[in-house]
């Protein structure tokens, strides 16, 4: 026995250890094999758990290159140039093909884009921009200060009709080497740098176009920028308009190569077609859809996306001279307490926005945000009037509201229950007045709301509907409208200056409301020369308390777009949008692939 038992450890001693376990195994029951099975893949399972619980301990998850994105947009590309862009679509593939000197970050912040650096005159009239050393267009040549000078002074060109002329007004551009432009101003300005996030075109190109040509060129449609992606390839229906752009990843892109290497832009003429692609994987992302159609298209597909916030503002712009009813500031004051905002928001745009109580949206600066005294999206208010026995916040609403108009000598007709105020000995003004706006789905239920809110207050509301074209022509350029609902874009640059300086009063200027008060023009001037950040939010909220005390404007809400972006999409992240197209602000770096190095090259890096 003994000899025996020396000769099997002699045997297994020459054995390895797998070879060990074999021969072990061999002599195991049933029942132990199974056990003995499950335990190995136990053993094996922990073994890899644990190393990679420690590999993860000195290794970190980083983007890297590669995947591709199929985006659609509803219509069709015609400028594909910094200069021309007047559509989504135009402007949707500048942002992508272009970079300017200057570029906004998702959080607001300006950070150089083609520009190295930038010093600012003591007097805040001149700006001097020193281009990178490395800075490329597309086709591999240097972009110098004759390319800048060269896109300016096209934009500054009456001509050429540029919709981005008015920004560059008085404006003087001078080239001082290869590598440094200076920009002369008449008076200090400081939202002048966001103008600077203009896309240069390459002068090579372009310099031997005459202005007539300059429209018709081919690199309209086949552009060459400096910006995160290059033209690749066009792709044509059988009527020879664009179906589809292929972008590619642009390598020497100042900012760094973007992580995701194609981008496919898919073209729809509706939004019918645009569902229909996405439903049908045709895409991966989409924009530019109603909020109705998201939400029903979400409903029945179980879809997710996201909202993003932008600085549109949506209000009620009163012009008094065309109402006497309108010219008393308790009665605009009334309207605004009483327009049901939070209805709008949630009937008239699905959720797609914010109730909004004064000029400046309050995802654009937070900290700025004050409450007006005619705040009604408050859910308590207070009034001198005296104390309400209404059961309900709104009828609460109603009754204050009511109180101020008849403190100021309104008084209910007893036949139609229209308030109505004397002027004078003989004559009547009855609370009556028209709401002109857009004929869309979104703005006709919203005026409707607001005939419903106003007319239960005791006010009698006409509405009327225009297209785009007869209400620019016939309603906004004479200034023929009573209440004018209707939206306005606040630029990151917070320039209020073309929507309440008096100056802005008639056609082009936006002052919609024909507001005129001196103590405002004299902040919005001072906003335009104080590049103090401090001193500039000081004078925004004096201009905020100004505005509330005279509602010339009763605003309603913002709004949010609808985003559908694919989960395998990371680092999206605009904060808040002034244009559509700014969700591409950083897109190169957006990724798709990631992969693991060590912890301490990420350090390094």
């Amino acid at each position: 026995m003994k000899d025996k038992l020396v000769k099997f450890l002699v045997h297994a001693w020459k054995l390895s250890k797998i070879e060990v376990l074999i021969e072990a195994s061999k002599r195991f029951s049933l029942t132990e094999k199974i056990l003995f099975g499950v335990l190995s893949i136990f053993v094996v399972f922990s073994f890899f758990n644990i190393g990679w619980s420690l590999l993860k301990k000195v290794m970190i998850e980083v983007p890297t290159y590669g995947g591709s994105l199929s985006e659609g947009i509803i219509g069709t590309p015609r400028y594909i140039n910094p200069v021309l862009a007047i559509s989504d679509a135009d402007r949707d593939l500048t942002t992508l093909i272009y970079s300017g000197l200057l570029k906004y970050t998702p959080s607001g912040d300006l950070v150089n884009d083609l520009a190295e650096n930038y010093e600012i005159s003591d007097d805040k009239t001149t700006y001097t921009f020193t281009i990178r050393e490395d800075a490329l267009f597309q086709d591999g040549t240097p972009v110098t200060a004759s390319d800048v000078e060269f896109t300016i002074q096209k934009t500054l060109d009456p001509a050429l009709k540029s919709p981005k002329l008015a920004n560059w007004k008085g404006v003087q551009v001078k080239k001082i080497d290869e590598r440094t432009i200076e920009f002369s101003l008449s008076q200090p300005y400081t939202p002048f740098l966001s103008n600077l996030t203009l896309g240069i075109l390459p002068k090579h190109i372009w310099k031997d176009l005459s202005n007539e040509e300059f429209p018709f060129s081919q690199f309209n449609v086949e552009p060459v920028g400096s910006g995160p992606y290059k033209f690749s390839k066009v792709t044509r229906n059988k009527s020879g308009v664009p179906s589809y752009y292929t972008l590619s990843s642009f390598n020497d892109y100042a900012l760094g190569k973007p992580y995701i290497d194609t981008l496919n832009i898919y073209f729809y003429s509706n939004e019918q077609k645009i569902l229909d692609a996405y439903s049908g994987g045709e895409i991966e992302s989409m924009t530019g859809v109603s909020p109705q159609a998201i939400l029903d298209f979400e409903k029945s597909k179980g879809i997710t996306f996201l909202r993003v916030p932008t600085s549109h503002i949506y209000g009620y712009f009163i012009d008094q001279s065309q109402n006497k009813a309108l010219l008393n500031k308790e009665v605009r004051q009334a309207l605004d307490m009483t327009l049901n905002r939070d209805r709008i928001v949630n009937e008239s745009i699905q959720g797609f926005g914010e109730s909004l109580n004064q000029p400046v949206p309050k995802d654009l600066f937070p900290g700025n945000y004050i409450v007006s005294p005619n705040d009604s999206t408050s859910s308590t208010k207070t009034t001198s009037i005296g104390t309400s026995t209404a059961s309900t916040a709104e009828e609460t609403l109603y009754w204050s509201a009511s109180q101020i108009l008849e403190k100021a000598g309104w008084k209910k007709n007893p036949t139609n229950g229209v308030y109505e105020k004397k002027d004078g000995k003989k004559d009547i003004i009855p609370l009556t007045f028209s709401i002109s706006t857009l004929n869309t789905t979104e703005l006709r239920s919203e005026a409707q709301i607001a005939k419903e809110s106003w007319e239960k207050l005791g006010a009698q509301v006409e509405i009327k509907l225009f297209d785009f074209g007869d209400l620019n022509q016939n309603v906004i350029r004479p200034r023929k409208y009573e209440v004018l609902l209707l939206g306005e874009v606040v630029g990151r640059d917070l320039d209020l200056y073309g929507y309440w300086h008096s100056s802005q009063r008639n056609s082009p200027g936006l002052n919609l409301s024909l507001y005129a008060n001196s103590k405002v023009d004299k902040i919005l001037e001072d906003m335009r020369k104080t590049s103090v950040r401090d001193d500039r939010l000081k004078k925004e909220s004096d201009f905020l308390t100004e505005v509330a005390k005279d509602i010339p404007v009763i605003f309603s809400h913002t709004t949010k777009i609808g985003y559908f972006l694919p989960s395998k999409i990371k680092n999206f992240s605009p904060l808040l949008i002034t244009t559509i197209s700014e969700r591409f602000l950083n897109v190169q770096n957006w990724f798709i692939e990631t992969d693991y190095i060590w912890k301490v090259f990420k350090q390094d890096n």
